[in-house]
């Protein structure tokens, strides 16, 4: 599984990848994390605002941060 963060690297985005790291941890499963920062990538994905959550290549969230249990979810859909 590859999860992506899309965006600047600010505060936001910071706070996506360790809480999706919580999840990855609470659920036991492998996964490789990759941030994206350059603004055409994150556009490619059609992402308007970040953050952005990709999963495996399929955008779960944009412009907010969702809770642990949210990214948990995303995730096991993604399974």
């Amino acid at each position: 599984m590859t999860i992506k963060i899309l965006g600047s690297g600010c505060a936001n985005c910071e706070k996506l990848e360790s809480l999706a790291k919580q999840a990855v941890s609470e659920l036991g499963i492998q996964a490789t994390f990759e941030k994206v920062k350059d603004i055409d990538k994150i556009l490619d994905y059609g992402i308007a605002r970040t953050p952005g959550l990709v999963i495996d290549e399929v955008v779960k969230s944009s412009g907010r941060i969702p809770t642990v249990e949210q990214i948990k979810t995303f995730i096991q859909e993604s399974m």
